[in-house]
């Protein structure tokens, strides 16, 4: 019995063979802004930030005119941008936004506690919010879907993607780094920082910055893990506070704890001050 052709074996219209269709699994999905894009797997996607951030020579007139107008109609985009955060964020009424490692293996002590953190700040009526990445972020989505809580996501345009995890309720994704930190701090009544690289240092000290500033009130700042968090705090007390660098008493606006269940209650504590 003769095998059955296949349909690209043959040219039906009597010429040159077809090109083969690109097989879907040989691509990658790219997010730019809220559109998801399919493209070759070496192929590079420049975030916006970058575009937004790159140096031109303002000695080039032709360069220095197209940038002039590309960031005119840039800031259109950035207002709809925040327009659509707070829209999708504005009857969000407790959260806590939770920052950690994208790099946590599921399974690992550390996904296991972040994700303990989530569960109990949901039990609490707390929203969960977080970058909406894998990892310590999952972690932390996964334990406020599970005890029945919002579970919040805002994913960044990045070289690397960077997917959505499956937990979250409410995803969005955001061109720009300033937009999206400012809604996690805007629906936000406290930050609990678990171990992470630098993307959680950033957090942290903007957040800090803004709470010693008080360009933010009665926000408490929680980090979670005393054998990562201490020698950086050690740091800033015997370094800034002690050569003047800071005011005495600022590196009190750190709260370090070791477990979630005291992370929680620190929150709690602050709430109902």
């Amino acid at each position: 019995m003769s095998e059955t052709p296949r349909a690209d074996d043959h040219d039906t219209t009597g010429g040159a063979r077809a090109p083969a269709v690109p097989d879907p699994s040989d691509a990658c999905v790219r997010h730019v802004g809220p559109m998801q894009v399919r493209v070759a797997a070496d192929e590079e996607v420049i975030p916006s930030d970058r575009k937004l951030l790159q140096w031109v020579d303002p000695r080039d007139p032709n360069r220095a005119e197209q940038r002039m107008i590309r960031d005119s109609w840039r800031v259109q985009r950035i207002q709809a941008e925040f327009v659509s955060g707070f829209d999708a964020l504005e009857d969000v009424a407790e959260a806590v936004t939770v920052f950690g490692s994208a790099r946590v293996e599921a399974g690992s002590p550390e996904y296991e506690q972040s994700r303990e953190l989530g569960r109990l700040l949901g039990e609490e009526g707390f929203a969960v919010i977080t970058g909406g990445g894998p990892g310590a972020m999952e972690a932390a989505n996964r334990g406020a879907y599970e005890a029945g809580a919002r579970s919040i996501g805002l994913n960044i345009e990045l070289p690397f993607e960077q997917h959505s995890n499956p937990w979250v309720t409410l995803s969005m994704n955001f061109r720009y780094f300033f937009v999206r930190k400012t809604m996690f701090v805007k629906y936000a009544q406290a930050f609990v920082c678990l171990p992470g690289g630098f993307g959680t240092l950033d957090e942290l000290f903007e957040a800090l910055t803004l709470v010693q500033t008080k360009k933010v009130l009665q926000f408490p700042i929680v980090l979670v893990g005393r054998d990562f968090w201490g020698p950086l705090v050690a740091w800033i007390r015997s370094a800034l506070e002690a050569e003047g660098k800071i005011s005495a008493g600022d590196v009190d606006l750190l709260q370090v704890v070791d477990t979630p269940a005291e992370a929680v209650a620190a929150i709690c504590a602050s709430a109902r001050r």
